[in-house]
């Protein structure tokens, strides 16, 4: 009261009945903002219900370039141990964990609804998300929602609203910079390192999110279980093209030379097409980017859709009897002979 007969001279709009008043709507603003915590990036986790997948981590590291507070979404089915394991990453201010049972198995239509409800609760000015089959069908149906446009595929984060991304099959670099409030970007796992610190202790939130059947079913999914290094996390990959001539060859020929080097074995369009090995072996624009510490190119030409797939690999070796191939362009050795001979020789060299 004493503050209040001081004050009132000077303010004669402010009586000392009306004062406490705004004192009090001042204070409850101030509870409110406090409680609502906001973070600026929304990360969302790639993962098998099990553990992370490395492209989740490349995408906090690009995160973490805007130099905002991180949360992590982790939305599956018994996905404790992925959000613990979240937890623990330097940087990474909050997990948010979202389950349920038609979250088991992540489709677009289910998906789109948790990451609008989850941008929502955390007040994200960024989605960040890696570039995977999964979220590049999930954030374009959340941006059309939002009435944004997604930044897909960036390699750099130049600001808060500026990005590169490869165009042209990778023959052209866009900086590309948005003018939206929300920006849903997909991130190059290839383009940012995926080692992180474990040094972190977020706090994992449990957030109920309804959500409803859409048109879209999961069916079943097709993985090879195998124990040897898998295509897309390998540091040493091998590839045949359609000069392999049949599935024998590249388990006769190819096999060979990637169980020695241990090497993920990987294929062009060409010899998917032609039916010698299946889909998920495909290293190229319309199949898996890989960026490998050596990749060898055996009886692959170089087309611009396979280039576009592998060309930030640290090392790349090809091997192919036409001298005039594009992929000796892009190749740090290259060796002009017929596969069928060379590979073998290889094969020999390497076991000693």
């Amino acid at each position: 009261q004493v503050f209040l007969r001081y004050l009132a001279p000077f303010c004669p709009i402010v009586s000392t009945r009306s004062f406490p008043g705004m004192l009090s709507r001042l204070s409850r603003t101030v509870r409110n903002a406090s409680s609502r915590r906001w973070i600026g990036t929304l990360v969302c986790a790639e993962h098998n219900n099990i553990a992370l997948d490395k492209s989740t981590l490349a995408s906090i590291n690009a995160a973490r370039e805007l130099n905002q507070d991180i949360a992590v979404l982790v939305a599956g089915k018994g996905c404790g141990s992925v959000a613990e394991a979240a937890s623990k990453i330097a940087g990474v201010s909050k997990v948010v964990r979202v389950e349920g049972d038609a979250l088991e198995h992540p489709v677009a239509d289910t998906m789109a609804q948790v990451i609008l409800h989850v941008q929502k609760a955390t007040d994200s000015t960024h989605v960040f998300a890696p570039t995977s089959s999964v979220w590049k069908d999930v954030l374009p149906r959340a941006a059309a929602t939002l009435d944004v446009q997604p930044i897909s595929d960036i390699t750099a984060v130049l600001g808060l609203d500026t990005f590169k991304r490869p165009t042209y099959a990778g023959n052209a670099i866009a900086t590309v910079k948005s003018l939206d409030k929300i920006m849903l970007v997909t991130v190059r796992p290839t383009a940012f390192p995926a080692e992180v610190e474990e040094t972190g202790s977020a706090a994992i939130e449990d957030l109920a999110v309804e959500v409803t059947a859409g048109t879209v079913q999961w069916i079943s999914e097709s993985v090879k279980q195998d124990d040897k290094p898998q295509l897309a996390s390998a540091s040493r990959v091998v590839s045949g093209g359609r000069a392999l001539e049949s599935t024998a060859n590249f388990e006769s020929v190819l096999q060979p030379l990637c169980d020695q080097l241990g090497a993920a074995m990987g294929a062009s369009r060409a010899a998917v097409d032609a039916g010698y090995v299946p889909n998920e072996m495909q290293v190229g624009q319309t199949g898996k980017v890989v960026a490998p510490e050596l990749y060898m190119a055996v009886g692959i030409s170089g087309a611009i859709q396979h280039l576009a797939g592998m060309k930030d690999s640290k090392t790349i070796v090809a091997i192919n009897k036409d001298p005039d191939a594009p992929i000796f362009q892009v190749a740090d050795y290259g060796l002009v002979a017929n596969l069928f001979d060379a590979v073998p020789e290889f094969t020999k060299k390497a076991a000693q």
